[in-house]
């Protein structure tokens, strides 16, 4: 069955540079990421390029793919191995999901990637797992806790939610991917969310990944 043209795979691919790579001449490094751009932008995906460098111990950069098949994921990433740079970088995490209809929200709303929304500064991946307990609840009630969640989250239109859904396809429940200009307002907003009943039945949410937005040539050239 081929997927609806509405349905995407999203991959969260974040990398660790190898120190070796600071030793190549920077001719090498500066042609290298040229090949990195040609193959990733001739890829015919979708995709964003973040820099975590500084930021975590677990990971310097991110290449944020979004296709209609993980197959063509897959490819891209084969193809980003073959370069010279990519015999340089090795997979810190790896987060697979789906887009998916909710039951809480109106279905028909555009997904801020797909619909290629310029791009914020900044990206926090946020993977997320509910508690058992969650689902057991009546779907009356989940609707009015996630109605109070969404009333919350309506008091920040500047910050950008991307939900994408992990059940059977990876370890986590869903994946958050908030887009803004200012962190601090995705904090803000965290901190609102804390106290809502939705909270309540958070089984794990970290990591909370921040990421800084760069084109692929500034990105590999700021990685020394």
């Amino acid at each position: 069955m081929s997927e609806k043209p509405d349905q995407y795979f999203f991959n969260f691919s974040f990398f660790k540079i190898d120190p070796k790579w600071r030793w190549m001449a920077d001719l090498a490094k500066a042609e290298s990421a040229k090949e990195v751009e040609n193959v990733i932008k001739n890829s015919g995906i979708m995709f964003r390029s973040y820099s975590n460098l500084g930021l975590r111990d677990d990971a310097d950069f991110l290449f944020w793919f979004v296709a209609q098949t993980v197959e063509e994921i897959q490819r891209v990433i084969e193809k980003l191995y073959q370069t010279v740079f990519g015999k340089y970088i090795v997979p810190s995490r790896t987060y697979l999901s789906c887009t998916r209809p909710s039951i809480y929200v109106d279905a028909g709303k555009p997904h801020g990637f797909v619909t290629r929304t310029e791009p914020k500064k900044h990206v926090i991946v946020y993977p997320f797992t509910k508690t058992r307990e969650w689902y057991l609840l009546p779907k009356e009630k989940r609707q009015e806790i996630m109605d109070e969640h969404i009333e919350v989250s309506k008091k920040y239109p500047q910050v950008i939610l991307n939900t994408t859904y992990s059940f059977g396809i990876h370890d986590e429940d869903f994946m958050l991917a908030f887009e803004v200009d200012n962190i601090r307002d995705f904090q803000d907003l965290i901190m609102d969310l804390r106290e809502t009943q939705v909270s309540t039945y958070v089984k794990n949410d970290i990591p909370m990944i921040v990421c800084v937005k760069k084109d692929i040539i500034p990105l590999i050239t700021s990685l020394g």
